[in-house]
């Protein structure tokens, strides 16, 4: 059997499979039928912190009406996300952990979601949701990873990880946006986070007579700390360092539009009907490295930052109200997690997560009715690290309600080389462990007191994480589609490119490379026919020769010192998968171009 036959047959299987798992969905549906579903507002912040709450004792900062959320419903007070953007987003939608969807960290091929991921959007639409998602997606920018092609019915998106990033377009910032509006790219007014707010609010608007899930993903407060400056001036006011100023009016306004959406749900009459929750991604960038910090930010005594798994990097704010099916005004310790959110909805919406894979979230609503349920001996397990391949042992925590194990490092992204023995036996030799309840600030390590528990979940971590990475490394990472009927035009950038130069530049526990590695390939799946390949130069000082390059196929054309855009105009591509190479060479070692557009001509 060749390469593309298998690959077809593997496609056929997972088509196979999605229509068996909504025929099994919507057939559950019927015992529902009769009962009014209820509406779902989810809103996830990116990089606030749990001390970025008024009530979690920062000294600056007033939510008001996030925190509403938990006086007319619950919050959660030990709930936790992954350390980094993507993983948190995969393991929300799906309830799975994210080494299992492909996902690893945040950027080239390592934030790729499997398109066989069942979402909770998918299972919400078998079931006669409108869906919609506004915001941040940051787990696949093309086919078939796109939201559209994951279960959402209505979208308006940014590109990559945020707002001005190598995904493109470029020098696109947080006020008057190019954002992708059901996959087509258009230039909005406005500030981001007013502009996703106003198009959930009009999405709720339209379908407030029928059961609807509204996910809001706001960018804020993540890098770049561009907000309004009526925003940032009040904590200007009270003498704050700069960069805590514009995170804090960044806060500010997305608690202003919080107010807005549930205003809007009492405006419709649907209130009592909808369950609203509130969380973060993951903890806030205090700081990266030792040397790079925010002065004063708020953290309310916990340890590490965003990308951390100390607490500071995954303890998230979270709130849910749901008005008369959950109670009012409590406040619960016990653990919960992101891959909680998946099975929880719904239960809640009455769906039977019924599907062949393994769903690791807990449903909390008999936590959330206050019915018993025992979650005091579950183990929630992170790791963070940079590159598409785990290292067994490398930067990862252990959570328990009362124990933690960490194997702390101090520059994950760092993490792109398999450890040596030597290193993995340290490594070993200095794991920590905490008393969570009597020491939430990581502070006394008492790993020497208690060896029998170090081996303990150092055992159920070993024994995770070769389940997890066993079911993605089956998998493969997942590819781009070129050609596909549902994106005939593609728009390949560097924030989606591997390979071999993109890992190297970090080097293992070493510091950043100042100058990133400038060239990638592309993994992508092809469908035969013509196509016009468009490449949008970086700065050239010399003439030299364009490369385009897949499988057999290989392309050339002159290009200026100078030149901007060079066209392919008839490129033949076969039904194969491969990688994607595009590549200029005005000296021996090539370069990349900062975009490619691949448009398959009919």
């Amino acid at each position: 059997m060749n390469m593309n036959s298998q690959f077809n047959n593997h496609n056929n299987m997972q088509r196979f499979f999605r229509l068996t798992v909504c025929f099994l969905i919507c057939c559950n549906s019927i015992s529902v039928l009769g009962q009014k579903k209820p509406n779902i507002v989810l809103m996830m912040t990116d990089d606030q912190g749990y001390g970025d709450i008024g009530e979690h004792g920062n000294p600056y900062l007033k939510t008001p009406n996030i925190e509403s959320i938990g006086k007319e419903g619950i919050e959660m007070t030990h709930f936790f996300s992954y350390p980094n953007c993507s993983a948190s987003r995969a393991a929300l939608l799906t309830g799975r952990y994210p080494y299992r969807t492909g996902v690893t960290a945040v950027t080239q091929v390592d934030h790729f979601m499997n398109t066989s991921e069942i979402t909770i959007a998918e299972m919400l639409s078998a079931n006669g949701y409108k869906t919609g998602i506004f915001g941040k997606w940051h787990i696949g920018d093309n086919a078939p990873m796109r939201p559209t092609d994951q279960g959402f019915q209505e979208t308006l998106v940014h590109r990559g990880g945020g707002i001005g990033q190598a995904a493109g377009p470029a020098g696109n910032t947080y006020f008057d946006p190019v954002l992708e509006h059901n996959n087509i790219s258009k230039k909005y007014a406005g500030y981001c986070d007013d502009i996703f707010t106003d198009a959930a609010l009009d999405f709720i608007n339209k379908h407030n007579n029928e059961p609807f899930f509204a996910y809001l993903a706001t960018n804020l407060p993540h890098l770049p700390l561009q907000v309004p400056d009526e925003r940032v001036e009040p904590y200007r006011k009270q003498g704050l360092h700069e960069d805590n100023a514009r995170v804090f009016g960044m806060i500010d306004n997305i608690d202003y539009n919080v107010g807005r959406v549930l205003a809007k749900l009492k405006e419709l009459g649907i209130e009592d009907n909808t369950i609203v929750i509130f969380l973060s991604d993951n903890g806030p960038r205090h700081r990266r490295t030792k040397n790079d910090s925010y002065p004063g930010r708020y953290v309310a005594n916990l340890r590490g930052t965003k990308t951390s798994v100390y607490d500071n990097g995954t303890r998230v704010p979270f709130y849910v109200k749901w008005p008369k099916k959950l109670p009012k005004g409590k406040k619960m310790n016990t653990m919960g997690a992101v891959i909680d959110v998946f099975p929880t909805l719904l239960k809640a919406c009455g769906i039977s997560g019924d599907h062949k894979v393994k769903i690791d979230g807990e449903n909390l609503m008999p936590l959330w009715k206050e019915q018993p349920i025992d979650l005091k001996d579950r183990t929630f397990f992170m790791q963070m690290h940079y590159g598409p391949t785990p290292f067994k042992y490398m930067h990862f925590s252990a959570r328990q309600q009362k124990y933690k194990l960490v194997s702390p490092h101090d520059f994950p992204h760092g993490i792109v080389h398999q450890p040596t023995d030597h290193v993995l036996k340290n490594v070993l030799k200095n794991l920590e462990l905490y008393d969570m309840e009597n020491d939430p600030s990581e502070r006394t390590n008492i790993a020497k007191q208690h060896p029998e528990i170090v081996e303990s979940l150092l055992e159920e971590y070993e024994n995770w994480f070769d389940e997890v990475t066993e079911e993605r490394d089956a998998k493969g990472i997942q590819r781009i589609y070129l050609g596909s009927k549902k994106q005939p035009n593609t728009t390949l950038t560097r924030f989606d490119w591997g390979g071999p130069r993109v890992i190297s530049r970090f080097d293992y526990g070493g510091p950043r490379v100042i100058e990133d590695n400038q060239l990638g390939h592309w993994r992508v799946k092809t469908e035969k026919g013509n196509y016009k390949v468009i490449l949008d130069l970086p700065e050239l000082s010399s003439d030299g020769m364009a490369h385009v390059k897949y499988n057999n196929v290989h392309y050339k054309l002159p290009f200026k010192e100078g030149q901007k855009i060079l066209t392919f105009e008839a490129v033949k591509l076969p039904e194969s998968v491969g990688n994607f190479h595009v590549y200029l060479k005005e000296e021996r070692l090539a370069i990349g171009p900062h975009f490619v557009h691949v448009k398959k001509i009919k």
